[in-house]
């Protein structure tokens, strides 16, 4: 295929169009070869707070909810974990005994519909230690492969503004 183009009356230069389709199919091959698709991450059930609820009896039959809360340091990490007024410290040991305490209370998964998690973190936490608590507290994953649900549903207190210094 080419496409004239008139110079003049006498002078006529075609231009070839067969190798700019060429380069157009290669860049799209090359596109679909090398597109990943990554993971979809899991559906933790996260309940977001809502801006007022109306005080009312809770359900006698109801499991209450585990407070966790979660204290930063001044640099954003987390510098202690408590859970229903129990402190499992900061840090990486911190999430594992966390994880280990939760595991004990839900068994063998016969609450993982019925118990819930409140998080109430610190306004300068960083995130990643939020995700390591909702790790530490939704699941493991066993050595064959399969995972062991834990706790599936996971809300979050209202948050609250920073300390004024």
């Amino acid at each position: 295929m080419s496409v004239p183009i008139k110079r003049g009356e006498d002078q006529k230069i075609s231009i070839d169009m067969t190798p700019m389709i060429d380069i157009v199919f290669q860049l799209l091959s090359f596109f679909i070869f090398t597109l990943r698709i990554s993971a979809q991450e899991g559906d933790f059930m996260i309940k977001m707070p809502l801006n007022a609820r109306a005080a009312g009896t809770p359900d006698p039959d109801q499991t209450p909810p585990i407070k966790i809360r979660l204290r930063a340091g001044t640099d954003g990490s987390c510098q202690d974990i408590i859970m229903n007024d129990r402190s499992f410290g900061g840090g990486i040991d911190g999430f594992k005994r966390l994880h280990q305490e939760v595991a004990s209370l839900v068994g063998d998964g016969s609450l993982t519909s019925e118990a819930e998690v409140e998080l109430d973190c610190d306004y300068n936490l960083k995130y990643e230690n939020v995700i390591r608590v909702i790790t530490a507290v939704s699941g493991e994953r066993q050595p064959n492969g399969d995972i062991l649900k834990m706790i599936e549903k996971i809300k979050f207190s209202p948050p609250k503004p920073p300390p004024i210094e």
